[in-house]
C-alpha cells in the first residue's frame, strides 16, 4: 500500500499543479489589457488573447471566432480613442481548473465620456498556458444594460 501512495504522490508532482502565481499571472493580462485599452491601444489589450483562428466570443446573441475577427470587431466598434471608454474589471474570481487552464469570471464597465448609463456587464473567461504565457482562449461577455 505504501508502494502504491508513494507513486500517487510522485505521480501528481510529476503532473504539476497550478500554483498561486498562475492566478497572478492571470489577473497581470487583465491588468495589462485595462491598461492598453485605457491608452487606446487595441493592439496591446488584444495580447491577453491566443493569437488562434480557434479563439472564440460570444457577445450580443453572437458568436465569432479568430483573433483577426476579434481585432477587427474592436476595431469597427471603438474606432477612436474617445470611443473606448475608461475599461474596469471588478469582482473578478480567478479558479485554477489544471496546471494549463483557469476559469474567470468578473465584471466590466466601461466608463463612457457623456454617456447616461455606462455599459456594464458579466464575463466569463477560459485561459489557457501556452508558450507565451496565459492567454484567453474564450471569452463570452453579456451587457447588462436594458436594451
Amino acid at each position: 500500500m505504501k508502494v502504491y501512495v508513494g507513486w500517487i504522490i510522485v505521480l501528481v508532482n510529476l503532473c504539476g499543479a497550478a500554483t498561486a502565481d498562475d492566478a497572478g499571472d492571470i489577473r497581470q493580462v487583465m491588468d495589462q489589457q485595462v491598461e492598453a485599452w485605457n491608452r487606446g491601444d487595441l493592439e496591446a489589450f488584444m495580447r491577453g488573447y491566443q493569437h488562434s483562428p480557434k479563439l472564440r466570443f460570444a457577445s450580443n446573441n453572437h458568436v465569432s471566432y479568430g483573433y483577426e475577427e476579434a481585432l477587427e470587431g474592436y476595431k469597427k466598434g471603438f474606432p477612436t480613442r474617445e470611443k473606448m471608454g475608461r475599461l474596469a474589471f471588478t469582482d473578478l474570481d480567478i479558479q485554477l481548473l489544471s496546471r494549463d487552464a483557469a476559469l474567470v469570471f468578473g465584471r466590466f464597465t466601461n466608463h463612457m465620456k457623456g454617456e447616461k448609463e455606462n455599459p456594464t456587464g458579466l464575463f466569463t473567461l477560459i485561459f489557457r498556458k501556452t508558450d507565451a504565457g496565459w492567454r484567453i482562449i474564450h471569452d463570452h461577455s453579456s451587457d447588462a444594460r436594458k436594451k
